[in-house]
Order: structure tokens, then C-alpha cells, then sequence
């Protein structure tokens, strides 16, 4: 039959990407039970680049953990690992950082981030979302003054 050998193909194409999706999903080295490190063990010796790929995700997520001086010494490291790594989305990872080592070594240092800014575009989304029915756009701005401006009115009947 022609389709067996093309649906095998897409099967373990298939379980690949399942395993690859766990394991991105993996809590840090530091936190795995005895069952997600024998998983670990086992990708490392049926697909050492996947098992490559978790352990060059970890050591990114060291880089931001230990910020300052030891966080750029890490990140100098993972960037020449990263670059010798052989797999596509790390060399090109690689490349970006580099490009935008300046602001990366500004936030190793300062600890700053647009985190706060971003969860405030995504209410402001949700809230307009739920303002479509709304006749009037002032009542959409003053449902984002009430949730988000940090105004609290008293409400009748309670204290």
C-alpha cells in the first residue's frame, strides 16, 4: 500500500512534536520529580537534540535568573554554546540576542522590565472586548478608569 509509509512518516512526526511540547513544558532541573527525570534521562538517549535544546532553554532561564555580572558571564557562555549548537531556532536566537545585547546587558543590570505595561494592553483589550455592546466610548474609558485607574468608589450599603 503507497499511504503506509507516508502515514508513518506523519505518526512519528506527530509523536515528536507531542514530546517536544512536554518537554518544553518541564519544570526547571532543579524541580523535577523522580518520574519527569527519568523522562529527561530517557529523551537524552533516544533524542539528544531535544535533550540539547532543554538544557539550552534552562541555561537561558539561568541568564535572567542571576542578573548582573554573573547573568552576562552566563549569557556569553550560552551565546557561544548556542552558537556551535547546531539547531536552527538557537543559532538564530543566538544572532537576535547579539543584535540586541545592549538592551539585554540594560536589563541584566536594572532588573527592569516591560512586563507591567504589557498585562495593562492585554485588560485594556479584554475590557474593550466587553465594551462592543456599549453605545457611547466614554462608558468604555470609564470602565477602564474603574478597573485599572485605581479608583474605588463607595458603594451604597457597604462600609
Amino acid at each position: 500500500m503507497p499511504g503506509k509509509p507516508a502515514r508513518r512518516v506523519r505518526r512519528e512526526a506527530a509523536r515528536k512534536r507531542t514530546f517536544k511540547r512536554h518537554l518544553a513544558a518541564l519544570p526547571t532541573l532543579q524541580n523535577l520529580t523522580e518520574n519527569q527525570h527519568a523522562k529527561l534521562d530517557w529523551i537524552a538517549k533516544t533524542d539528544p537534540r531535544l535533550y540539547r535544546a532543554y538544557l539550552l532553554k534552562e541555561g537561558l532561564r539561568h541568564v535572567f535568573k542571576v542578573k548582573g555580572d554573573e547573568g552576562r558571564q552566563a549569557l556569553d557562555k550560552w551565546l557561544s554554546w548556542a552558537a556551535r549548537c547546531r539547531i536552527p531556532a538557537f543559532t538564530d536566537l543566538a544572532k537576535k540576542i547579539k543584535r540586541y545585547r545592549g538592551p539585554i546587558d540594560a536589563t541584566l543590570e536594572h532588573a527592569l522590565s516591560n512586563a507591567l505595561i504589557e498585562s495593562t494592553n492585554t485588560k485594556i483589550r479584554v475590557i474593550t472586548r466587553m465594551a462592543f455592546g456599549f453605545a457611547d466610548p466614554s462608558a468604555l474609558v470609564a470602565l477602564a478608569m474603574l478597573s485599572l485607574g485605581g479608583y474605588r468608589p463607595q458603594l451604597p450599603g457597604r462600609s
